[in-house]
């Protein structure tokens, strides 16, 4: 759970209150079935109709940067691993796997 604030407002007991209706918080519709998902880099409202490939490709994803850290840890570099030398190239950027001499 993450708090932007923290009111000492009490609750209201005069009134039974709301349940399955939209709400908007911080800014973003909330409708009732929506997932919330939430990280220390932020939340994301996924609409209830997207839940199941949302999961589907983020499952995928996380495959996917399992297999990336493997190979980092194995001492593979990011730039060779996403072919990023080209594109360096491209940009007129010089790329040196050791420092020139001086």
């Amino acid at each position: 759970m993450w708090s932007k604030a923290i009111s000492a407002q009490g609750t209201v007991k005069a009134t039974a209150g709301s349940v399955n209706i939209p709400v908007v918080c911080a800014g973003a519709l909330v409708n009732p079935g929506d997932v919330i998902v939430a990280d220390v880099d932020g939340v994301v409202v996924v609409p209830r109709a997207d839940a199941a490939e949302v999961a589907k490709l983020s499952d995928q994803r996380r495959i996917k940067e399992e297999k990336n850290r493997v190979q980092l840890k194995a001492g593979q570099l990011g730039l060779d691993m996403y072919g990023l030398r080209a594109k360096l190239k491209e940009l007129g950027v010089e790329y040196f796997d050791d420092a020139p001499n001086s």
